[in-house]
């Protein structure tokens, strides 16, 4: 066993139920779920299956040490990931001083810039301004030759102008990259890209490079911003039949694990970050850690690009491999924090899965059933709440979880539970599968 302890020492949160960490976790106890219908002008584009979406709430981005010129230079998943870092930071207790004004850069005081890595994980990180400026490309010379106040108006809802930084925008490593220029980290900076895994892999990626020395702390998690303006990346999930097709009652829609889920529910959006400490770095700086990470696997499928495999041998294999890496039998596992899509295929997979390996002993529970499917930022969202769980020794319940695909010990009500050890499984398109294992310190 490595001498290397990693803990989960702080946590930043954006999500459509709430900004902030502590308001994000109050809403997950107190079944609170992000719901609206989709915004009216996208239906001039398509007549879509799906009417509904989990939009994020308004938010001032300026209290998170961004300030308007880096607005406009940066994509929303970048400012997402750069709000969940400041709250993780100071939730970690790490005072950071400017550091260049002009370029509103910051350092963290106490550690060694060197010895932090970046890791983090997004599906499209920028899609939503590519759309943007692209529409600027193809039609501001069709909307010049038919002027101002023409039939087209509503529907070419374009910038005032292409946006010079384009190109930064769209990087997928630009939420990493600006969390390592915002506060001077010149560690390892990395970014993963495994779909809707992609957040649980960037922490665990994190985790393994302080349990092998490379690094004393890590920022790690997910982004994802996938509200373009016309509506675009939300019809792609939509003609591909998996999002919530029944949305006569928008409050029930979205309900991953019973008899009656239609798909998942689209969300806006969402960040999280989990800043991870060695042991010995954690008690210097006298940090007291929510969470400690014992385990980190991964799986590949090879089966499908969109599905999931229904045997899902992958994917056991996976969870054994983490189970005896924390030096953990199935059964001291008190909680599961389920991907729980609410797709007809992935659930019913993933609970015989879970029924196969642990049985009916621990609590098992589906954040996306309040957030909706973030997608890259999903994976580090639930870790985030995972950690929290463990923290406060609670658990969030499933909502809308009427009738159960398979009789688990499914959270039906908010409450206290006793967690010494808990499970966070990730699968994202294509193949990727990801797991990470948690414990009480």
């Amino acid at each position: 066993m490595s001498p290397h302890r990693i803990f989960i020492t702080g946590i930043g949160v954006a999500a459509p139920t709430a900004i902030g960490t502590d308001p994000f976790w109050r809403a997950c106890l107190d079944g609170i779920a992000a719901v609206a219908p989709i915004p009216a002008h996208w239906f001039n584009y398509h007549p879509p299956s799906s009417t509904l979406w989990a939009p994020l709430p308004d938010f001032d981005y300026r209290q998170y040490n961004v300030n308007r010129i880096e607005r406009m230079q940066i994509d929303t998943a970048t400012v997402l990931g750069l709000c969940a870092c400041k709250q993780a930071l100071d939730d970690a207790g790490l005072i950071t001083e400017q550091k260049d004004e002009k370029k509103n850069t910051f350092a963290v005081e106490g550690i060694d810039p060197a010895r932090c890595g970046v890791f983090f994980g997004t599906g499209m990180a920028g899609i939503a301004g590519f759309a943007l400026n692209q529409a600027f490309h193809c039609f501001s010379p069709i909307k010049e030759r038919l002027g101002d106040g023409s039939s087209a108006d509503s529907l070419l809802r374009m910038p005032a102008r292409f946006n010079p930084f384009a190109v930064s925008q769209i990087m997928p490593n630009a939420t990493a990259a600006s969390i390592g220029i915002k506060y001077s980290i010149t560690g390892p900076n990395t970014t993963f890209a495994n779909a809707c895994a992609a957040g649980t892999v960037a922490v665990g990626n994190g985790f393994r490079a302080i349990r092998a020395g490379r690094c004393s702390m890590a920022i790690t998690g997910g982004t994802e911003y996938l509200g373009d303006e016309f509506g675009g990346v939300f019809r792609g999930f939509d003609i591909a039949k998996t999002l919530v097709r029944d949305c006569v009652e928008p409050e029930k829609a979205n309900r991953p694990f019973d008899a009656k889920r239609s798909g998942f529910l689209f969300a806006e959006g969402g960040a999280a970050v989990l800043i991870l400490e060695s042991q010995e770095h954690a008690e210097r700086r006298g940090v007291k850690p929510a969470a400690e990470i014992t385990a980190f696997a991964e799986s590949f499928d090879a089966h499908s690009l969109m599905a999931l495999d229904p045997e899902a041998g992958p994917i056991k294999t996976m969870v054994r491999s983490a189970l005896d890496e924390a030096g953990l039998t199935p059964d001291r596992i008190d909680y599961v924090n389920a991907h729980a899509t609410g797709t007809q295929l992935n659930d019913e997979v993933e609970a015989r899965l879970i029924d196969e390996i642990f049985g009916k002993k621990p609590a098992v529970n589906a954040t996306k059933s309040l957030v909706g499917h973030t997608i890259g930022a999903s994976g580090a969202i639930e870790a985030a709440v995972t950690s929290l769980s463990i923290r406060d020794q609670a658990v969030h319940a499933c909502k809308n979880l009427e009738t159960p695909v398979r009789d688990l010990n499914f959270v039906t009500a908010s409450g206290p539970q006793e967690i010494r050890a808990a499970l966070k499984n990730s699968f994202g398109f294509g193949g990727h599968n990801a797991s990470l294992v948690f414990t009480r310190p």
